[in-house]
């Protein structure tokens, strides 16, 4: 999920549509639950006799991330949530069951006991994921755990330049530093697949990471699922479009303090005490003509005519079209007021809201977001490297998982194989190599054939 309120929705104008091109050459840091989530459920829905599809789908996809894109994937796997998310995870199960979220604990040990049964449900997942590391160090590829949120740490590797791209779905990606981010990517590389840059976001949108965090704590994320109550999407952009990404989140701490931000050098005036527009004086309009609606009556302008009609005073004034709009500078300086006085009661009215909301904002969730701290390093910190595969485990491995025959696997390690081969021939033209260090190739064809496989 990531920021609710449809916020991909929001995002989805500014997305790129690339070709599996796009990733030749690249690095790219997978989202593994995501991987495992999304298409194990698609491979049920065709085959529900599926054999443990999450193994199926992770070999086929990343021997087409590999071989086929050219792209070196980087697999992160999910730590510890956060006991925000444990909470609504908690949350999000007592509502799906219809019991009555007032009974939610609140206590950290209490919520861990209401989160036993999301826990427990989640426990043949945390096997299946297991399952598929197991797989990828079979296939060479480097897997990295991190502490929270694996969206987080690929984010993080991101922005930090050790990978090109984020693979996920989670649109909380970008509030983790994330700086492009693939969020659907089929194998078969028929469609283009949307690639989200937050420099496009930025010129679209106006919006930048710390200002996106404002959003998740107005609109709710998966770390608090209501965020504050009146504000949908629409609201919380308009709103964090008024704030610079430098001062957005003190301005949000003033708020929730009650001071009301919108008054530079008057001080800080409290959002109780600010006037209803009920209290403020009325806009004088001067008089204008009821038959061709400019300044003045109309018993004036049949004797001494309108400026603005261009008549003396023997004729009289032309009629309004429908929808008329005088443009004198009185009407327009009305206008402008009425706008500015519309925007200002908008501006309370929400400030409001958000001032009502007890301990907001939360500081929790705003350090979860910011931090740089992502990597389980008790779990180890390998390099970034994409070793040779162990073939022969990996058709064990997949012989007793998949019940499928050795040749069969063999056959489709051979582009894994061969796009090894070829990259170290590239590396190394003088140097002889050998293709699984026993085959030497003496020609290269390729035979078109109709994908009706799926994802092989």
């Amino acid at each position: 999920m990531g920021v609710g309120g449809s916020f991909w929705d929001l995002l989805k104008p500014y997305a790129r549509h690339e070709g599996a091109g796009y990733l030749r050459g690249r690095r790219v840091a997978v989202d593994l639950s995501f991987w495992v989530v999304s298409h194990s459920t698609a491979i049920r829905a065709r085959s529900p006799r599926a054999r443990k599809p999450h193994l199926r789908t992770t070999f086929f996809r990343t021997l087409s991330l590999f071989a086929k894109m050219g792209a070196f994937p980087v697999f992160v796997v999910d730590g510890e949530p956060s006991p925000l998310k444990s909470q609504a995870r908690a949350a999000r199960f007592f509502r799906g069951s219809g019991m009555d979220l007032a009974a939610l604990p609140s206590t950290e040990a209490e919520s861990s006991a209401a989160a036993a049964p999301v826990k427990g449900r989640n426990a043949a997942f945390t096997r299946c994921v297991e399952e598929c590391v197991e797989l990828l160090e079979y296939l060479g590829m480097p897997v990295l755990w991190a502490k929270g949120e694996a969206e987080a740490l690929c984010a993080q590797l991101n922005n930090e330049g050790h990978v090109d791209a984020c693979i996920t779905a989670d649109s909380d990606a970008f509030l983790f530093g994330a700086k492009t981010v693939i969020k659907v990517l089929k194998s078969n590389c028929k469609e283009p697949f949307e690639c989200y840059n937050i420099a496009d976001i930025e010129a679209g949108l106006g919006l930048k990471r710390k200002q996106m965090v404002a959003m998740a704590l107005l609109i709710g994320s998966d770390h608090d699922l209501h965020g504050v109550p009146g504000f949908g999407l629409e609201t919380a952009l308009r709103f964090v479009q008024l704030f610079d990404e430098d001062e957005i989140l003190d301005k949000l701490h003033e708020i929730g303090r009650g001071v009301y931000p919108f008054l530079e050098g008057l001080g800080n005036q409290h959002i109780d005490d600010l006037p209803s527009s009920s209290t403020k004086s009325s806009i004088v309009k001067l008089p204008h003509c009821s038959h061709c609606g400019h300044p003045g009556s109309k018993k004036n302008h049949s004797k001494v005519g309108c400026n603005y009609c261009l008549v003396d005073a023997l004729e009289n004034c032309m009629e309004k079209p429908a929808g008329f709009k005088c443009e004198c500078p009185g009407c327009e300086k009305a206008r402008d007021l009425k706008e500015q006085r519309k925007h200002e009661n908008w501006q309370i009215k929400v400030c409001k809201r958000i001032a009502a909301e007890t301990n907001f904002p939360n500081e929790e969730i705003i350090k979860l977001y910011l931090s740089d701290n992502n990597l389980d390093k008790e779990k180890g910190v390998p390099l970034l490297s994409w070793n040779k595969p162990d073939v022969e485990a990996l058709v064990d491995f997949l012989t007793y998982n998949q019940n499928w025959e050795p040749s069969y696997i063999r056959q489709r390690m051979l582009p894994m194989l061969s796009t090894i081969y070829l990259r170290e021939v590239a590396s190394s033209p003088s140097t002889p190599l050998l293709l699984y260090d026993q085959y030497e190739f003496d020609s290269i064809q390729r035979i078109k054939i109709s994908n009706r496989g799926g994802d092989k």
